[in-house]
């Protein structure tokens, strides 16, 4: 059983060349991931948008992403998210720990319990995301001497539109500070499987009316080339270090009714 995986998002599509691809089949489709060897242990690698970058992020089929990594064995996670700042102190470049989530998704599965014979669960979000792997991830960046900006609430749109500059405003008033399309419905469905998760936001453009300009794709491309290999090679590193679900919430969160 294979217990890390590391989930890339907007270019991100591969840890390393050394990998063999597999096949897993869920109950919600299929799903091609890597296995990644790092100093003789398997890491599984998952391009959330696909290798081709082929699913925009509405149709992006988390539930059997989030399957697959469950029935290789996985309990840790770290991913990755390309994000538009709407908080001044963040800029493009700049890399960010998500601390927290607002929903405004529309027309996702967000959960794998659906009631009939399963029943009626709820799933606590007190602490969405783990704190165990954020202060792993700050020891790690701390000893590489990467810059984290700091902590940012992470505001979920369905698009593939990008926001219209009223609704970032509405955004910032609800205490956002980055806006991007792909964290929700992931994070909720680890949380629902008891693993532990952790996102990293790459900023990679300022939100609609954040400033002046409009949004152009080299900047996005840039921000993401400047730090997907900093980010990952961290993350790696960060896996390697002795991870357990001893003092985290995140084994813990269904509550049945």
């Amino acid at each position: 059983m294979i217990r890390k995986a590391v989930i890339g998002g907007t270019g991100v599509y591969n840890l390393s060349q050394n990998s063999r691809s597999e096949t897993v089949k869920t109950e919600y489709g299929i799903v091609e991931v890597d296995i990644v060897n790092i100093d003789g242990e398997d890491i599984v690698f998952l391009a959330r948008h696909g290798k081709n970058h082929s699913f925009p992020p509405h149709l992006v089929n988390y539930r059997a992403n989030m399957k697959a990594l469950e029935q290789l064995g996985v309990k840790f996670i770290y991913a990755t998210v390309a994000v538009g700042s709407c908080n001044e102190l963040y800029n493009p470049g700049d890399i960010v720990v998500i601390k927290d989530f607002i929903d405004f998704t529309k027309s996702r599965p967000l959960t794998f319990y659906e009631g009939g014979e399963e029943g009626v669960r709820h799933t606590d979000m007190s602490s969405p995301y783990c704190y165990n792997l954020t202060n792993i991830f700050y020891k790690i960046a701390e000893e590489n001497n990467m810059q984290i900006k700091g902590k940012a609430v992470y505001v979920c749109t369905e698009g593939p539109r990008f926001e219209t500059e009223h609704e970032i405003k509405m955004f910032m008033q609800l205490g956002g500070d980055v806006v991007g399309m792909t964290n929700v419905p992931e994070v909720v469905l680890a949380k629902e499987l008891g693993m532990c998760y952790l996102a990293v936001g790459i900023i990679t453009n300022w939100c609609t009316g954040v400033k002046k300009g409009a949004i152009e794709f080299h900047d996005i491309e840039n921000s993401i080339t400047k730090n997907k290999e900093l980010i990952t090679r961290s993350f790696l590193k960060s896996l390697k270090e002795d991870l357990h679900q001893n003092n985290c919430s995140c084994s813990k969160a269904i509550i049945e009714l």
